[in-house]
C-alpha cells in the first residue's frame, strides 16, 4: 500500500524587518544586537566580512549595521559588494574619529555611520530612521531643476547635465530639500530635523554630506557655486544660473528655480573665501594654502 507524499511547507518568515550585525567585537554585537531586538527588529549576527557578504546573498536583510574595521575584509569593501547586489540600506559603525573614514563610508553607499562610543538608543533610532526613508513612498510631483541640474522625485532619478548621478538616499533627500529651497539659509539643526528626521543627533553628519553632495554636483568643490557656507549658520542653496542649464533627457514637467542676478554680490560675500570648511558647530577654520586635503568644498 503507497502512501501519497507529504509535503511540508517552509517555516513562515519572520515578517519583522531583519538587520544583520556585523562586528568582530562580541560585546559591541551582543549590545546592539539586544537593542535591535527590543525595538522589534530581527537580528542576526555575523563576526567578519566574508560571512556578512555571503550570508546577505542569501537572504538578504532590509538593512545592515556595519562595522568599518573587520577581519578578512573591511567594512568599505563589504559596502561595495553589499551595493553592487542593489540598493540595501547600511548604518556604518567606526571607532575612527577621522573625517576621512566617515566621508569614505558615505562614498562606498553607508546611509550612516555612528562613531563609536555610541548610545545603543540613538543607533536604534538612526536604523529607525534609514528603514523608513528608504521604505517610504516616492514624492508626488513635478521635475526639480537648476541649471544643469534634475530631479525626478518620484523615481528617485537625478541627472547632471543629463548624465545620471549616483546619489545615496541622504544626499538625493538633501538635493530635493535644497532644491525645494532657493535662496533661503538652512541651518544644520533644521536640515538634520527635516531631512534626516532627527530631533537629536552629531551635527558633523550634515556636514560631511553637504560635502559629498558638493563634490558631486559642484564644478569646483573647493569654490562651491550652488551651495553655499553662511559663516556661523548653516547652508544655503543658490539657483544655478538658467543659461548654464543643459537640458536633461527624459525630463517632463518643470519647478525650476531661478537666479536672482541682483543678489550676487551679496552671495559671494557671504560665500567666503575659496576653500572654507564647517567645523559642524557652525564655526569656519581657512585650511590656506598648505590645507588642500580640508579644502574640498565643505
Amino acid at each position: 500500500m503507497s502512501s501519497a507524499p507529504v509535503s511540508v511547507s517552509p517555516p513562515p518568515r519572520d515578517p519583522r524587518r531583519r538587520v544583520l550585525v556585523v562586528d568582530d567585537d562580541p560585546t559591541v554585537a551582543e549590545v546592539v544586537a539586544s537593542y535591535l531586538d527590543r525595538a522589534g527588529f530581527a537580528v542576526e549576527r555575523v563576526a567578519d566580512g566574508p560571512s556578512a557578504v555571503s550570508r546577505a546573498a542569501v537572504s538578504r536583510p532590509d538593512l545592515v549595521v556595519l562595522d568599518l574595521m573587520l577581519p578578512g575584509m573591511d567594512g568599505l569593501e563589504v559596502c561595495r559588494r553589499l551595493r553592487e547586489a542593489g540598493p540595501l540600506p547600511v548604518v556604518m559603525l567606526t571607532a575612527r574619529g577621522d573625517e576621512d573614514d566617515r566621508i569614505l563610508g558615505l562614498e562606498v553607499g553607508a546611509d550612516d555611520y555612528v562613531t563609536k562610543p555610541f548610545s545603543p538608543r540613538e543607533l536604534v533610532l538612526r536604523v529607525e530612521s534609514v528603514l523608513r526613508r528608504a521604505g517610504s513612498p516616492p514624492a508626488a510631483g513635478p521635475w526639480l531643476r537648476s541649471g544643469s541640474l534634475a530631479l525626478d522625485p518620484a523615481a528617485r532619478r537625478a541627472l547632471r547635465g543629463g548624465a545620471e548621478l549616483a546619489l545615496t538616499i541622504r544626499e538625493f533627500d538633501l538635493l530635493a530639500f535644497f532644491l525645494r529651497q532657493p535662496g533661503r539659509v538652512l541651518g544644520r539643526e533644521e536640515l538634520m530635523r527635516r531631512v534626516w528626521g532627527w530631533e537629536f543627533g552629531d551635527l558633523s553628519t550634515v556636514t560631511v554630506h553637504v560635502r559629498r553632495l558638493r563634490e558631486k554636483i559642484e564644478d569646483d568643490p573647493a569654490r562651491p557655486r550652488l551651495i553655499s557656507t553662511v559663516w556661523g549658520v548653516g547652508y544655503r542653496f543658490d539657483p544655478a544660473d538658467p543659461g548654464d542649464a543643459a537640458s536633461p533627457t527624459g525630463t517632463t514637467g518643470t519647478s525650476d528655480t531661478t537666479a536672482d542676478t541682483t543678489g550676487a554680490t551679496e552671495a559671494d560675500r557671504l560665500r567666503g573665501p575659496a576653500g572654507d570648511r564647517d567645523r559642524g558647530d557652525g564655526s569656519e577654520v581657512h585650511p590656506g594654502a598648505s590645507g588642500a586635503r580640508e579644502a574640498r568644498g565643505a
